[in-house]
């Protein structure tokens, strides 16, 4: 009785199971496509497989040639981390770019840096004709008593606080001042100048390529003898100042130096004024005290009382001096016993026309699809 019920039971999970399936199959046509897809495709794969077998017996021994895709998976392989980081560090390109050029060069490190160098000099000629009136003001010293100022130019502030740039930056002033070239007029000069092993303008240009932005030596100033004390102050990188004293020292000059930076004279003393700006101000002000209706003497005396005004307002020594606010330049440096030879201003960009982006501009021309 028990194995009676025991084979009932088994054969009810049987049916049960079997109707199961069949109703689901019913449900479900699609499998029966997939299961039929199945078969055809594992009767390909013996098929190919048995091809294969055939193939490879027919072929044996014969010699096989590796096609152009093949050699260049090779190529890839050869070129090491180790390759790709030796190649960056001495050109300062980008990882791919080094990588790039290793696989063109067969792996040869020497002909990758030189076509680097290519196509960075390529990138530089491109960036040269953008606006750079960012940058610093870079001062060197000559052994011989003079101070050349430089001023180097980039297109962002960002890149103009970058230490590669900044380090440039020290050699250019550096080299300037050994060169004794100081003037505007010999800036070509100063960039023939050798500075670790190569020309100043090939190492701005790999600069450029570097860094990626357009990079320019400006301008450059400088003043001092052997028979003068020279004093530099450079203001937050971006407003550089020399002064040139007859007697005094340096810390002197400095002060003085720190006074132009902050109130920025035109003129050291009233004999560097030009005698046109004389009579252009005496003119000016001759109009101002036409209509007063003063005698011509009185009106004379009040012009020339404002014309000497004027000539403080303007002139480095007779000038408050800004640090103490109780003496002018001028007294200052009589104490120190020194007297004023001349002084020299620069600062970033000046000079230069910036772009101004017009962001509503660019927003209208977006909209319509220009």
């Amino acid at each position: 009785h028990m194995s009676c019920s025991a084979t009932r039971q088994n054969n009810l999970r049987y049916n049960t199971t079997t109707i199961t399936t069949s109703h689901f199959l019913a449900i479900h046509p699609s499998i029966k496509m997939k299961l039929s897809t199945a078969a055809i495709f594992l009767s390909f794969l013996t098929t190919s497989a048995a091809f294969s077998v055939h193939n490879n017996a027919a072929n044996f021994g014969v010699v096989r040639t590796t096609t152009s895709s093949s050699t260049t998976a090779l190529n890839m392989a050869d070129v090491s981390v180790a390759m790709i980081k030796e190649l960056r560090e001495a050109t300062g390109a980008g990882m791919m770019d080094c990588k790039k050029a290793l696989i063109e060069a067969d792996g040869d490190a020497e002909a990758a840096a030189d076509e680097l160098r290519k196509k960075g000099l390529a990138k530089a000629d491109k960036k040269s004709s953008r606006v750079a009136a960012e940058g610093r003001i870079s001062i060197g010293k000559s052994s011989e008593g003079r101070t050349v100022m430089v001023e180097i130019n980039c297109e962002t502030d960002f890149v103009a606080k970058d230490a590669n740039f900044l380090g440039f930056c020290e050699k250019v002033a550096g080299a300037a001042a050994a060169s004794n070239v100081d003037d505007d007029a010999n800036i070509e000069g100063l960039m023939s100048s050798d500075i670790d092993g190569s020309t100043i303008e090939e190492v701005r240009t790999a600069m450029v390529a570097k860094i990626g932005e357009n990079i320019q030596v400006r301008r450059m100033m400088g003043r001092g003898s052997a028979n003068t004390v020279t004093g530099s102050y450079v203001h937050m990188n971006k407003i550089g100042v020399l002064v040139e004293l007859e007697g005094g020292d340096e810390e002197l000059a400095q002060d003085v130096a720190m006074h132009v930076a902050a109130m920025n004279p035109p003129y050291a003393t009233k004999d560097d004024v030009p005698e046109a700006d004389l009579e252009k101000e005496r003119a000016f002000l001759l109009e101002q005290v036409k209509d007063s209706g003063k005698p011509a003497e009185i009106a004379e005396k009040m012009v020339e009382g404002r014309l000497r005004k004027f000539l403080e307002e303007k002139c480095l020594v007779s000038q408050t001096y800004v640090k103490t606010n109780d003496k002018t330049v001028g007294e200052l440096l009589k104490q120190g016993g020194a007297s004023i030879v001349g002084f020299t201003r620069m600062a970033v960009g000046e000079g230069i026309e910036k772009k101004v982006d017009d962001f509503a501009a660019e927003v209208a021309a977006m909209a319509k699809g220009n």
